[in-house]
């Protein structure tokens, strides 16, 4: 294949304008003569994601730097004595401040990749000359012929279909009627269900009141057997218990006559506090006696002697008596 281009002037080497690269030392490194990127420093080899790796002595170098230097944030001047600051907007307008920040997704809908338009039909370029034909009239449609087979479709269609309507509609007739015999003999059994099933709900009440009837004669018949039963073995219980009880009432002393207990709850206790009484008025006189002696006595100890009469002392003995 031919070529399309030629060139003005022969290729040759640019050497670059930039300036000369400085090793980790110091030095200049001179310009190279050769001008493969392969050979040159400054293209990094291996994954272009890592991180150029510096020297140590530079690291720490640029570390004790960042030591020295102590950042100072700038500060506020302190509020006069009585005033306190306060946060105050400098801005143009005015925002709401707030601890949270306010964040909304906000979305955005590309337009879809067009496809490539279909290739065009291909059409061979036109060879030849063109050419007439000549048609004659009633040689290629003829109306009144043409539309006799679609008009017989058309009307059979509608005959086809309008039958067709007829027997549904015949059909769907049928169906209700069958509906209203089956709903008018469903009605008539369920009637009958309903009566069978009062029917038997009424015998079991009668039967089961039948035989509440039958166990409360049972029951009322039972106690009464039980009821005899009791009376009888009371009777020939307490045939001899009267007898026993009304013993023991009498030994005990629960049946007795009433003048003779009168007389040994009323009389006698009034007797015998009477006799106390009087035997106890003698017996009064004499201590009283006893102790007025007793007293004249030791008044008398206590007294110097004096000579009483013979006679008194006789008559003493005698008003002791």
């Amino acid at each position: 294949m031919p070529c399309l281009y030629t060139f003005s002037s022969p290729p040759r080497t640019i050497h670059s304008r930039c300036r000369s690269p400085i090793d980790q030392h110091g030095t200049t490194i001179p310009p190279m003569q050769y001008v493969n990127i392969m050979y040159d420093r400054r293209v990094v080899r291996g994954n272009t994601y890592a991180q150029a790796l510096m020297p140590k002595q530079e690291i720490k170098k640029i570390v004790t730097r960042r030591r020295k230097i102590k950042y100072i944030p700038p500060t506020t001047p302190l509020p006069v004595e009585g005033r306190q600051h306060i946060r105050v907007q400098t801005e143009l307008y005015l925002e709401e401040l707030s601890d949270r920040i306010i964040v909304s997704d906000v979305s955005n809908q590309t337009d879809n990749l067009l496809d490539r338009p279909a290739t065009p039909l291909f059409i061979p370029a036109k060879s030849g000359k063109d050419v007439d034909t000549q048609i004659l009239e009633g040689e290629l449609f003829d109306f009144d012929i043409e539309v006799k087979p679609i008009l017989e479709v058309m009307v059979g269609k509608i005959i086809e279909q309008s039958l067709l309507e007829v027997s549904q509609e015949e059909e769907l007739a049928t169906f209700r009627a069958q509906q209203r015999a089956f709903e008018e003999l469903r009605n008539a059994e369920l009637a009958e269900a309903q009566r069978l099933e009062e029917q038997e709900r009424r015998r079991r009440e009668e039967k089961e009141r039948r035989l509440k009837q039958q166990r409360e004669v049972i029951q009322k018949e039972k106690e009464t057997v039980e009821k005899i039963a009791a009376q009888t073995f009371a009777k020939h219980y307490l045939a001899d218990l009267i007898t026993s009880v009304y013993s023991r009432l009498w030994n005990g002393g629960y049946f007795y006559d009433p003048v003779e207990r009168d007389v040994e709850t009323k009389f006698m206790p009034w007797l015998m506090k009477e006799v106390d009484q009087a035997m106890y008025r003698p017996i009064l006189g004499r201590k009283t006696l006893d102790m007025l002696i007793h007293e004249v006595v030791q008044r008398r100890l206590q007294a110097p002697p004096v000579e009483a009469p013979v006679e008194a002392l006789v008559e003493a003995p005698a008003e002791k008596e």
